[in-house]
Parts: structure tokens; sequence; C-alpha cells
């Protein structure tokens, strides 16, 4: 791979100093913008909840679930772009790291608004009816579903550029990209959710809206630093047209994570369905949205923060040639993940009632439910942190196709598989879908862990020659 004389731009400590302040150096600002990031969901929930009712929980839980099936398949490509700019960086090719995210830049806007906006438009109702919504929570959905399927470029923008920036061993730029788009959406959902001065009350609408107007904004400052030279990824003079070597190497390592991320959200779908049948579908589902969905966030917002530093570390020690250092990277990154899933677990033992009740959750029977889940999840947490970080371990080194096969596995056949079984049985109760949920994380963990350690990543070659 040849490289380039300057690396001006690239920090060199990720791949020269000590591992341990070169995960931190990546995985702090990660982990802080998606926590910030996340506390979004939240106040769209808490608003919604308090404003409108848990059928607008439901709502948001429903159809944000459906929207990430179609979005997680169209951005795939950011993995592959991931694995290429974490690559070049590790090797000092800068003109390398450049193309690859300027190509992603492209797929990224043909795709959304030629594949993601009308299909997901004019697909949305029929989307909806696969998951058993009940009627009041359909109805909540379905203009939150299809405002975030028709504006959805400004949220595939911000993945793409926040995966490319990290992956270049910037982890700081996207964190105060995060902490403007969480303000602009929690100011543009207060206004718009209840309704204040010459701001319509859209209700659960307006909570998809505020994503809209937020990510967009933020979009159209990011492609204006990204042609002004200010950032590690520049795209001044770059040729914008098709170049398939890169395409085709974005798909090639992107499409197994993407499909990895359907059969997941799927998984997540299917989930829903199987609580809709449940006797308490309504209550379930308000709990699952508000316990799993955004409570649960407080170990996944970590941990996927973790999996992208532990991505962009392996990556670039491997690029560099120092496989070791990738080893240990993601090591390190599995540690801190631990300590914070077991805090977030004691928490939903201690206090489940009052964690519940920022959501407006209230209802006794909603409560019964949600605080079972809660139980469920402080076991579960311990297991997806690791799998994630191992994850991400596999996917920035480029073993993409793995943690695939191990999703369909452990997250999909598995759970599925139960919960069919036991329907087939007997009816189903909220109880059943929350083991699913353990089972399927224990698994997910057990195999990522095991495929990582066996080091058959240190071989991988991208097939793209650098700039």
């Amino acid at each position: 791979m040849a490289t380039t004389t300057s690396t001006r731009k690239i920090d060199r400590s990720i791949v020269e100093g000590p591992i341990g302040p070169a995960v931190w150096k990546v995985a702090w600002p990660t982990v802080l913008q998606n926590v910030i990031g996340g506390l979004q969901g939240m106040i769209d929930h808490a608003l919604v909840g308090h404003f409108v009712g848990y059928a607008a929980n439901a709502g948001i839980g429903v159809g944000f679930q459906i929207f990430l099936v179609v979005m997680v398949f169209i951005s795939s490509l950011f993995s592959g772009m991931g694995v290429l700019v974490s690559r070049f960086a590790g090797a000092g090719d800068e003109a390398g790291v450049n193309r690859a995210a300027s190509q992603a830049f492209l797929l990224a806007l043909a795709l959304s608004v030629g594949v993601l906006a009308p299909v997901g438009y004019f697909s949305a109702p029929w989307l909806l009816s696969l998951v058993n919504a009940a009627p009041n929570v359909e109805a909540e959905a379905l203009p939150f579903l299809r405002i975030m399927f028709v504006f959805g470029f400004g949220m595939m923008m911000f993945f793409m550029l926040g995966g490319a920036l990290r992956s270049a061993g910037d982890a700081k730029t996207p964190m105060r990209l995060g902490i403007a788009l969480t303000i602009g959406n929690i100011t543009f959902n207060v206004l718009l959710i209840r309704g204040y001065g010459p701001f319509p009350e859209m209700g659960t609408a307006g909570a998809a809206a505020g994503i809209a107007i937020s990510s967009g904004l933020v979009a159209l400052y990011a492609i204006r630093k990204l042609f002004s030279g200010a950032w590690v990824i520049d795209f001044r003079g770059m040729s914008w047209k098709p170049d398939w070597e890169i395409i085709r190497a974005l798909f090639r390592f992107g499409l197994p994570t993407g499909l990895q991320g359907i059969a997941m959200n799927v998984a997540g779908v299917l989930l829903l369905r199987f609580i809709g049948s449940t006797a308490q579908s309504a209550e379930a589902q308000a709990a699952y949205a508000v316990g799993y969905t955004e409570l649960f966030s407080l170990v996944t917002w970590t941990s996927v923060g973790l999996m992208g530093a532990a991505a962009s570390v392996a990556g670039q020690n491997l690029g560099a040639g120092f496989p070791d250092r990738s080893h240990q990277a993601v090591r390190h990154a599995a540690r801190i993940g631990l300590g914070i899933a077991v805090f977030v677990g004691v928490l939903f033992w201690v206090i489940p009632v009052q964690l519940l009740a920022l959501f407006g959750m209230t209802d006794p029977e909603v409560v019964r439910i949600g605080r079972q889940l809660l139980m469920y999840l402080s076991v579960s947490g311990v297991f997806i942190t690791l799998a994630l970080t191992f994850t991400g371990g596999l996917q920035g080194t480029g073993d993409t196709r793995s943690p695939l096969y191990i999703t369909l596995a452990s997250q999909f056949a598995l759970p599925v598989g139960y919960l069919t079984l036991v329907q087939s049985m007997r009816p189903l109760q909220p109880a059943d879908v929350w083991l699913a949920i353990v089972m399927g994380h224990a698994a997910r963990c057990l195999l990522s862990v095991w495929r990582f350690e066996q080091g058959k990543w240190k071989g991988i070659e991208l097939g793209v020659r650098g700039a």
C-alpha cells in the first residue's frame, strides 16, 4: 500500500503511543457523544409520554425500530468506509483517507434521496402492520415514521461523517457535532411536540420533525467544513466521479455489516410482534420502548462508543503493521465497558420505578412490566458490552462477515426460534420476550469473543490500492 509523505492531519499517537491512552483518546469523545445524543431519544419519550400518553411512547419506539431496519442497510457502506479510512490513516495515507470518505459521501447522498425517502414513505403503513401495533400506537407511529424516512439524509450524513472522522483518529469533532445536534433536537422538539407561539402542535410527529430539522442543519454545516480543509477529512480537489474500486470495497466490507444490522433490527421488529401478541400488548410495547430502547441505552450508548473506538484503534494499528496493539486495544475497551455495564445494572435493580417515572410511566401495569424488563436487562448489559467491543475489533480490522453470522445465530435464530416454540405451546407472556433478549445477548457475547481471539483478522487484505 502506498503512503503519502505528509501526515500533517493524521494523529500518529494512536499507532505509536501507549495503547491505553490511544483507546481512551478515541473512546471518551465517542462515548460522550453517544450519551448526549441518546438523551434526545429520552427527551422525545419524556415529552410525548407527558403530553400525549404512553401510546405515543410505543409509537416512537415502534416507528424508530422500523426506521432503523431500512436505515442500517443503506448506511452499511459506512462500515466499509471505516475499514478503509482506518487502514489508510494507520499507513499515513491522507489521500486514501479522503478518497474513501468522499465516495461514501456520494453514495450516502444518492441512496438517501433515491431509495430511503420514496421507498420508506410508501411502505410505512405496510411495515407498521408487520409488528401488530395496536391501532392507537399505529396512529402515532405512521407520521413519525414517514417524516424520518423522507428527511433521513441529515441523520445519514451525521453517521457517515462521524464514522469517517473517528476512523481517521478525530473523535472530538463528531462529539461537538453530536452535542449541536442534540441541542437543536431538544429545542425543536419542545417547540413542535407541544406547540409554542407560531409553531404548531405536532405531537409524536413533532419528535421526528425535530430530528429532521436539527440533523439537516448539522449536515449543511459539516458539508461546508469538508470543503474548507478545516478537518482531517478534506474534500477539496476530490474527483466526484464514481470510483468503482473504492465503491466495490465499501460494499465488500460494508454489506455484511448492513445485513447484520438488518438481522438485528428485523429481530427487534419480530420481538415487537411477539410483544404485540401478548394479552397486554400496548402496555408491554410501551415498557419495551422505554426500558429497552431508552434506559438500556445507558449501556448501549457507551458500548457502541467503545465499539467504535475499538474498531478505529484496531484498524489503524493493523494498517500500521501492529496487530498485537490491535488485540490489546479491544481488550482494553472491553474492560471499560464492563465497569459501566455493572454500574447501570445496579441502578436497574435499585431504582427501577424512579427511572420509569422519568418517562411518564405511571400506569401500574406498565410499571410492573417495565420493572420486570429492567431486571432482565441488568444481566443482559454485561453480555452486550463485551459482544459490541469485540465486534468492533472484528469489524475495524476488516472481518465484517463473522459478526453477521454470529448475529444471525445469536440475535435472530435463537430468540425468534425460542419464542416461536413457546408460542406454539402456550400464550406468550412479556417475561418470555425478556428472557429471549438475555439469551441472544449471552450467545452473541460468547461467539464474538471466541472469534476475535482466534486472530484470523490479522491476515485480511483491503484489495484497494493506496493513493
